[in-house]
């Protein structure tokens, strides 16, 4: 039997490439998305689509509520996440939430069979209990994208779907997933919408953000160092000037200035030489999304949306468990039990 999806904030349709990884058969696969290039890339992979546009018109949208069995939401999360501004929903990006509950609520009026899943961030415990004990009545599930992928993300999934666990741990490496170059750890920080605008080698020792590759294999001694002795490779000497350490194997070391401008082209110089921020192709696979799957538009847009969207395999994983249901309901059937 194919399950027909309603699918709220959709991007590039993540949850459609999960529903075929999880070999869940789709009738009709209903998209509400605002974003034209997330919606380029939908239209590429997935030209079947019904696209529905604004979730906030969904009081005009001509589709049938009772035919859903399945409805996907990552509602948006800057409004609710530790990193932003933390408005909650009198931010009109938080304020969406209660557009997916009124359209959670007018399916379940009509099919109370239907199955939901809805995805966001870590976030403060006064919001977490807002969502959960308020909203949705539904306490989450937290996973870690870092069990089926080389990407540190965790998340948190509300759903109805019975018994859904931890995945196991594929034992993916970052360096599993790189096209060339060297990295000092084994599973990236967090891909955000905002990756595209790069990292650098300071921020990311000191503040363990924005993922970088090394160029060169000696060059991970600098974070090594770095780890070991927990200071910066640039520091202040007791006069305030700035002590530079010699990182570059031929070439001129980070001098001594007073001027703050000047330590930060060194260490964009430093940056340029050895180190480089990831590829789109590998954001993807830290996604665990099929290669060139962004193709189609500029790679500004791809880093975003794949920043902004789901990874896969955790909601495939959790998708089958519906697989797997049916499969025993199908089994009952055949044995007569009911």
């Amino acid at each position: 039997m194919k399950t027909n999806v309603l699918s709220l904030f959709d991007g590039m349709s993540c949850g459609m490439v999960a529903l075929e990884r999880a070999g869940i058969p789709v009738g009709t696969y209903y998209a509400s998305e605002i974003d034209k290039y997330a919606t380029a890339v939908s239209c590429n992979n997935y030209p079947d689509i019904i696209r529905l546009g604004d979730v906030t018109k969904w009081r005009e949208w001509d589709i049938d509520f009772s035919s859903i069995d399945l409805l996907l939401a990552g509602f948006p999360c800057q409004a609710w996440s530790i990193a932003g501004k933390q408005a909650g929903d009198i931010d009109p990006r938080g304020a969406l939430v209660h557009d997916l509950i009124a359209i959670w609520q007018g399916i379940k009026s009509k099919n109370p069979n239907m199955k939901f899943l809805f995805e966001n961030v870590k976030m403060k415990k006064e919001f977490m209990k807002y969502i959960s004990d308020d909203l949705f009545n539904v306490q989450p599930i937290l996973i870690n994208s870092a069990l089926v992928s080389a990407q540190n993300r965790n998340r948190y999934y509300w759903t109805n779907i019975n018994n859904v666990v931890q995945p196991e741990d594929k034992n993916i490496l970052l360096c599993d997933i790189l096209e060339e170059g060297v990295v000092d750890r084994d599973k990236s920080y967090c891909i955000d919408a905002n990756y595209w605008k790069g990292g650098n080698l300071r921020n990311y020792l000191e503040k363990s953000r924005r993922q970088i590759v090394f160029k060169n294999k000696s060059q991970t001694l600098l974070a090594t160092i770095y780890k070991e002795n927990a200071k910066s490779m640039v520091t202040r000497d007791k006069w305030g000037l700035l002590v530079g350490h010699a990182i570059r194997e031929k070439s001129k070391c980070v001098r001594s200035s007073g001027h703050k401008s000047y330590d930060r082209h060194e260490w964009d110089s430093v940056d340029n030489l050895h180190v480089r921020k990831l590829t789109v192709l590998e954001c993807e696979r830290l996604q665990t999304l099929p290669d060139n799957y962004t193709a189609g538009v500029s790679n500004t847009q791809r880093y975003k949306m794949i920043g902004n969207g789901w990874t896969v395999d955790v909601i495939a994983h959790i998708l089958r468990r519906i697989h797997d249901e049916n499969k025993q309901k199908k089994y009952a059937h055949a044995l007569g039990l009911f």
